[in-house]
């Protein structure tokens, strides 16, 4: 007699890699976050033109993608484990931890301050130029300052994470040599 077996098979996982879904997730995410953050930067010293609103509109574009990927990688993250973490003290692990789930806060304050920051200053946002979100807030112009800051501090947070965390690649590049960068990379391990 033959028992029956469930079709759902658990997602296999490497002991020493992430997984190739994983991996594009986080690079697609590393370069939209910086170029976000660029366009960010450079956008808001133009004055008032065409090329200002364009840029913008890019840059909530990129934001709303941004939060959407964050979403499926957390997802992914929460349903397929990672590899196990490199040998190291035990401090260097709480940090790397403790970073890594300030990411994930971040990847999400981010996306969601400056569609806030958008909503409560009368600008809606519009994905791609095809698909009207849903305003956060009510418009109001204190909020709306309030939410500006906030997202810039959010967003240089975020940089200073991203900072921190390629420092940490370095150093395991560099000092300990243990291959760390080779779980995020494709190809053979």
């Amino acid at each position: 007699m033959t028992t029956a077996r469930s079709t759902f098979q658990p997602a296999k996982v490497s002991k020493t890699r992430y997984d190739g879904f994983a991996m594009l997730l986080h690079w697609v995410l590393a370069v939209a976050i910086i170029g976000a953050f660029g366009v960010g930067l450079y956008m808001t010293d133009l004055p008032i033109s065409p090329t200002r609103l364009k840029l913008y509109n890019w840059h909530k574009w990129a934001g709303v993608t941004i939060l959407a990927v964050s979403a499926l990688r957390l997802l992914w993250r929460l349903t397929h484990r990672p590899p196990a973490d490199l040998p190291m003290p035990a401090w260097q692990a709480r940090a790397a931890h403790l970073v890594h789930g300030l990411l994930y806060l971040a990847f999400f304050a981010v996306p969601l301050s400056g569609w806030a920051y958008s909503s409560a200053a009368g600008f809606p946002v519009v994905w791609f130029g095809v698909l009207p979100l849903p305003n956060l807030v009510a418009p109001d112009k204190e909020l709306a300052h309030t939410l500006k800051e906030a997202h810039e501090l959010l967003a240089y947070g975020l940089a200073a994470l991203v900072l921190a965390h390629l420092g940490a690649v370095v150093k395991h590049m560099v000092l300990d040599r243990d291959g760390l960068l080779q779980r995020m990379l494709p190809g053979r391990g």
